[in-house]
């Protein structure tokens, strides 16, 4: 998985030409928050075209919520220029990442597109109802390829006036990142913490990324090219790290049949292998 991923507006070309000079490890081109209504069928078409030229990083789409009439407007235009994936926003529980599923894998038939290839990546907390079914992604597609959480419209559905105190999360904030990452952790997919709304602050962001490095979060999605340095050394893994992944993958090649394997006094298990394949790939796509 990717340590940066950069929200992009679809409707301007150019912050979509910026973007891909930012070292962001994915973009996500935005059609819902940062779109107006009026606004969307220009972007959809600047987005459809950015995705047919040469990119370096891996383009993610945020369409809009399942429920509105956008979100089969946005596939429609977009899948047939083949992103890598999608970001899928307000999902009520797993079953809107199946039925995402099932749409793109409609429209990669009738494009003529390999089958399964689009990935999803919900923002799992956003609706105050999901909170009560995140442990249903342990069975979702097999496009799942992460989970991320938000805050902002979480808050706005709870009827909130903040979300942070004195830096911190608030309490139902706090709850709602925990289970994003528990639920990951039990998916079997990376966990991407989410934005750090004010761009301003590098320093506070600095304190804020390594936190979620140590917590367990594999990435983060960012709002502003100034964060992405930021972002990406604050999950670049250490050399002890590396050494610890090797090691692990290593173990796994030498023993195929075993489930778990005595390492430096610990038993290390698929978990521990998937989470060691993934820094490995890493560390490989950042030579």
């Amino acid at each position: 998985m990717n340590r940066s991923f950069l929200f992009v507006p679809g409707n301007s070309e150019r912050k979509l030409e910026k973007a891909a000079t930012t070292g962001a490890d994915a973009l996500i081109i935005d059609l819902e928050d940062s779109v107006t209504a009026d606004n969307r069928p220009a972007a959809r078409k600047i987005t459809a075209a950015y995705l047919q030229g040469e990119n370096q990083q891996q383009i993610w789409v945020r369409i809009n919520a399942l429920d509105t009439s956008d979100a089969i407007e946005d596939l429609r235009t977009i899948i047939p220029s083949s992103p890598f994936g999608i970001v899928l926003p307000k999902p009520r529980n797993a079953s809107d990442t199946n039925q995402l599923a099932k749409l793109c894998e409609a429209l990669e038939a009738e494009n003529d597109l390999p089958l399964g290839k689009i990935k999803i990546l919900p923002i799992a907390t956003e609706n105050p109802a999901a909170i009560f079914s995140l442990h249903e992604y342990t069975t979702a597609s097999d496009r799942l390829a992460g989970l991320t959480w938000g805050a902002e419209d979480l808050s706005t559905a709870l009827g909130a006036t903040a979300t942070r105190e004195n830096g911190r999360w608030l309490g139902p904030y706090e709850l709602a990142r925990s289970l994003c990452l528990f639920a990951a952790s039990a998916s079997a997919v990376p966990a991407i913490d989410t934005v750090y709304t004010d761009f301003k602050d590098l320093e506070g962001l600095e304190k804020y990324a390594a936190t979620a490095n140590r917590d367990g979060f594999e990435g983060m999605l960012a709002i502003h090219p100034d964060q992405i340095p930021v972002i990406n050394e604050a999950f670049r893994p250490s050399p002890t790290v590396i050494e610890r992944s090797e090691r692990i993958v290593e173990l796994f090649r030498q023993n195929p049949d075993s489930g778990a394997i005595a390492m430096d006094g610990e038993m290390i298990d698929r978990p521990h292998w998937l989470k060691a394949k993934r820094i490995l790939k890493i560390v490989e796509r950042n030579k």
